[in-house]
C-alpha cells in the first residue's frame, strides 16, 4: 500500500498530538460541501438499482452518457491495466503514485515522463497516462494538446487515460466532452470537488465496449445507496456547484499569498492546493507537524502539498505556524 494524505491518526500518534487538534491540509479535498438532502431509510435497507436518478444526474453534469460510476476513481485506476495485454505506458513524474503503482503491478512496462512527449516518443507508447492538473504540481495541459497526443495513439489503438480529479473547478478544461472516441479514457473523482471522499465515487468515462469490459470486471453493486442518494443530489445541483467554486478559488488564491508573504512561494498548483518545491520541504513538514498541521510531504522532488483551511480559526493558525518558520529561518 503506498502513502497517501490524510493519514491524520498516524500523525497523532507519532507526534503525541490528540486528533481533535489537528489542522490536516494533507489532501487536496474541498474543506466544505454543498447542502446535503435527506437519506431515506430505504437506501440503507435496499439494495441499490441503477435506475434511481443518479446515471442522469451524472450525465447531465459531465456531459456525456459514456460513463461508468465506480468506488472512487481509485477502483478504476487499479482495474484499467488489467483490460489490456502487456504494454509500454508513459507516465509523468512527479504525478500520482498510483498510476504508476497499478501498471506496474500487472506487469506492464513504464516509461517516466518528464516533458511533454515528442511524436517519435508517442509512436512508440500504447498507453498514456496523464493527470490534469497534475497532482502534485498543479501542472494543467491545455485539451487541444492533449486531444493531439490522443489522436496519434488512437491511430494505433492506444490509450490515453486522463486523471481528472482535480479539474471541476475549471470544467472548460475537460476532455468530458470527448468521452467516447476510440482509445480516450477520462477519470473524474466526486470526493475531491464536492468535499465527500467518504462517499468513495467516481466515474470512467470513455467508449462504451470499455466501459462494459470494466464493470464486468468490478461486479454489480459497487457503491452504497447513501451514496447515490447524494451524489444524485449534488450532481444536480447547479447553484451550489456555482458557490463552490467560487469559494474554492477564493481561497486557493489566498493561499498563494500567505505562502508568498512567508518567503514560500507556490511552484504550483490548483483550486484545491499549492504545491511548494523546496530543500527543506521535510524540515517544514516536521516543523508543522509539530504545531498539529498536517501537510503532504514528498521525497522526490522535495515538496509539500498544502489543502485549504475550513474556516477562520485554521487560517489564522497555519498563518502563525508559517509566520515562525519564516522568523526562525
Amino acid at each position: 500500500m503506498l502513502e497517501h494524505g490524510g493519514r491524520l491518526r498516524q500523525a497523532a500518534q507519532r507526534y503525541g498530538i490528540p486528533l481533535a487538534d489537528w489542522l490536516d491540509l494533507s489532501t487536496g479535498i474541498a474543506p466544505w460541501t454543498l447542502p446535503l438532502p435527506p437519506v431515506p431509510l430505504s437506501a440503507w435497507s435496499r439494495l441499490p438499482e441503477p435506475d434511481d436518478g443518479l446515471p442522469e444526474a451524472a450525465r447531465q453534469y459531465y456531459g456525456t452518457d459514456r460513463l461508468l460510476a465506480v468506488a472512487g476513481s481509485q477502483a478504476a485506476i487499479q482495474a484499467l491495466p488489467r483490460l489490456r495485454g502487456p504494454s509500454r505506458v508513459g507516465l509523468f513524474a512527479p504525478a500520482y503514485a498510483e498510476h504508476v503503482h497499478a501498471w506496474s503491478r500487472e506487469g506492464h512496462s513504464l516509461v517516466t515522463l518528464s516533458s511533454a512527449p515528442s511524436g517519435e516518443m508517442l509512436d512508440s507508447l500504447d498507453v498514456l497516462v496523464v493527470i490534469n492538473p497534475n497532482n502534485p504540481t498543479g501542472e494543467r495541459r491545455p485539451p487541444a494538446v492533449l486531444l493531439d497526443w490522443h489522436a496519434r495513439l488512437a491511430e494505433r489503438d492506444g490509450w490515453m487515460v486522463v486523471d481528472e480529479a482535480f479539474i471541476d473547478s475549471t470544467p472548460e478544461d475537460s476532455l468530458a466532452p470527448f468521452a467516447g472516441r476510440p482509445g480516450l479514457v477520462v477519470l473524474r473523482s466526486f470526493g475531491k470537488f464536492f468535499g465527500l471522499a467518504g462517499a468513495r465515487l467516481g466515474f470512467v468515462l470513455a467508449p462504451s465496449a470499455l466501459l462494459e469490459a470494466l464493470e464486468e470486471r468490478l461486479g454489480p453493486w459497487t457503491l452504497s445507496g447513501p451514496t447515490r442518494v447524494v451524489a444524485t443530489a449534488l450532481l444536480a445541483d447547479r447553484a451550489g456547484q456555482t458557490v463552490q467554486r467560487a469559494k474554492l478559488q477564493t481561497a486557493s488564491q489566498r493561499l498563494v499569498k500567505l505562502l508568498r508573504d512567508n518567503r514560500l512561494p507556490a511552484a504550483g498548483g490548483c483550486a484545491l492546493f499549492q504545491w511548494l518545491a523546496s530543500p527543506d520541504a521535510l524540515a517544514l513538514h516536521g516543523f508543522l507537524a509539530q504545531r498539529g498541521i498536517l501537510v503532504r510531504h514528498f521525497e522526490t522532488p522535495p515538496s509539500l502539498r498544502l489543502g485549504l483551511p475550513a474556516d477562520e480559526a485554521g487560517w489564522a493558525r497555519l498563518a502563525q505556524a508559517l509566520g515562525e518558520w519564516n522568523d526562525r529561518s
